[in-house]
Parts: C-alpha cells; sequence; structure tokens
C-alpha cells in the first residue's frame, strides 16, 4: 500500500485533533513486529487518528519505523514529536465514518460545517413564552448544630 498524502491544511488539522489523544499503541522492546503492525491496523480502522509511542534513543531509527508503519498499512504520517507519532487513515466503511466523525470529514473534503441558526429576541422572547414553568422551589431546611461550644464559647476551639 501506498502512504496517502495530506495537504497542509489538512494535517494542520488533524496536528490539532491529535493534540489531545493519548497513545494507543506501544511499542516494545522487540520493535516493528507483524504483531504490533496488526494492532496499529486495527487502532486506525477503529479511530482513524492515532497516537504510536516508539522506545529507543536512536532518531533516525524512529524516523524509520514511522515511514514504515505508514507504507505498510497505507496511513498518513501528521506528525512526529520525540518519540510519538501521529498516523492517520480514513475508515473504508464510508457510512460508518460519515457517522462517527462528520466534522473530521467535512474538514478533510474541504468543506465547511453549517452555520447554526441566528435567532432574533422576538426568537427568544417566544421559546422562552412556550417553555415549561418549573416547579417552585421550597425553602431549605434550617441546619441544626451538633458542635459543642467550649469555654471560649467558639465552637470547634480548644482551651488551654
Amino acid at each position: 500500500m501506498a502512504e496517502i498524502e495530506l495537504t497542509p491544511k489538512q494535517r494542520q488539522q488533524l496536528k490539532g485533533a491529535a493534540h489531545r489523544l493519548d497513545p494507543v499503541v506501544l511499542l516494545g522492546a522487540s520493535g516493528l513486529t507483524d504483531a504490533v503492525v496488526k494492532e496499529i491496523d486495527r487502532a486506525l480502522t477503529a479511530h482513524e487518528l492515532i497516537k504510536v509511542r516508539v522506545p529507543g534513543d536512536d532518531r533516525a531509527e524512529r524516523d524509520d519505523i514511522f515511514r514504515a508503519v505508514a507504507e505498510r498499512l497505507g496511513a498518513a504520517r501528521v506528525q512526529m514529536i520525540g518519540k510519538l507519532f501521529v498516523l492517520f487513515r480514513p475508515r473504508p466503511d464510508e457510512a460508518k465514518a460519515t457517522e462517527t466523525a462528520p466534522r473530521m470529514r467535512r474538514t478533510l473534503a474541504g468543506k465547511t460545517p453549517p452555520a447554526a441558526p441566528v435567532r432574533t429576541k422576538a426568537d427568544r422572547r417566544e421559546i422562552r413564552a412556550t417553555a415549561p414553568k418549573p416547579a417552585p422551589r421550597r425553602p431549605a431546611k434550617p441546619i441544626e448544630r451538633t458542635a459543642r461550644r467550649t469555654a471560649k464559647g467558639k465552637p470547634g476551639s480548644r482551651s488551654r
């Protein structure tokens, strides 16, 4: 499979969406095994956008792993920060993808989400007038004090 290419605008949108994510897959000491690639594939199918943590201090090796995973799974390389990298791959089932992530799908397609309807003061007054009235609130019961007063007359203080 070939790696997906992203425009700078798409990459920027995905970086913003990935900011709040935690790593879903953690590579172990064995490195990039078939089981790890299968798990990354499963996570991409379920979430579309994931973070992966890679151990090791060799930057070139981490970059090779990042590139290999993207090419092998047909995903887009969004971002690599230190030992974390972010991958994106749209879901194969278009109907499921539009149900679960419509805003992301519209953003990547270049469409903007529809604007919220504009309400005037008259509209807001009408909504308030037709809304059901809440039940009247009962006054709260007075709180009974159970603390003993000490020699100085203040609750909770100690006399010496």
